[in-house]
């Protein structure tokens, strides 16, 4: 759907508003299941927060896949739905391409380390994904310095820029540590997809001054001295 555009270095309105609403529909299925998983958890009367990330035990290796799907409450996920919907969005429609390695790795690796050097106890929610996914959008802009991708970066510090206090151990019932590597994996990220998902250029934004002149100026590049005069032209009068 987008090779031309690819092809081109310009993006056309409807590529752009296919890229929009993709974003959105992954976005918005994303935290669809969130839910779903909250209210089965609810409905069932099972709790799931076992399923979280428990440090240095092999059992507790189960939460690198299923803790950011696992919220201790519904003002735990409410909390988190926004944030996580306005961060999927942005990476999936900015970063296309490098989207989903990002997120892949985000999710493993900060499960990991957390496994391997938090404190001891279950770490549950998505939060590790939404302090990797803001440090990857904010760094990104930082180290690529493009327009969009630096517009960007400022947008998540204005709406998220207060999050940064919840790297540091202030609470005793928030893993802070899924923050604090959430945001180091992120940034690693940003460092290592520095180079994808170049810029693209949209329809309205190329110029006239862009396309190629086909007009010919007949007069160039005559050299007078090669130029043939016929002796026998018939004369003409004034």
């Amino acid at each position: 759907m987008f090779e031309r555009a690819k092809r081109d270095g310009v993006i056309t309105e409807k590529q752009d508003k296919n890229k929009m609403l993709y974003a959105f529909l992954v976005s918005s299925l994303f935290i669809v299941i969130l839910w779903i998983i909250k209210i089965a958890e609810e409905v069932s009367g099972v709790g799931f927060s076992k399923l979280g990330v428990y440090p240095r035990e092999v059992s507790g290796l189960i939460g690198v896949i299923f803790a950011p799907l696992i919220h201790g409450d519904f003002s735990h996920l409410i909390s988190n739905s926004t944030t996580l919907f306005v961060v999927f969005f942005a990476i999936i429609y900015f970063y296309r391409s490098s989207a989903y390695k990002v997120l892949a790795i985000v999710w493993v690796f900060t499960g990991l380390i957390v496994w391997w050097t938090a404190r001891e106890s279950y770490h549950i929610g998505a939060s590790g994904v939404v302090y990797g996914l803001l440090s990857f959008l904010f760094f990104s802009g930082v180290i690529r310095k493009d327009k969009r991708a630096v517009a960007l970066s400022l947008l998540m510090v204005f709406l998220y820029g207060g999050l940064v206090w919840g790297v540091l151990p202030i609470k005793e019932d928030v893993s802070f540590e899924s923050h604090l590597f959430g945001a180091l994996v992120g940034l690693a990220c940003a460092v290592a997809f520095r180079k994808s998902d170049p810029p693209m250029k949209y329809e309205w934004e190329v110029d006239e001054e862009e396309e190629p002149d086909d007009t010919f100026d007949d007069t160039e590049d005559i050299d007078p001295d090669k130029v043939k005069i016929d002796d026998d032209a018939n004369p003409k009068y004034f």
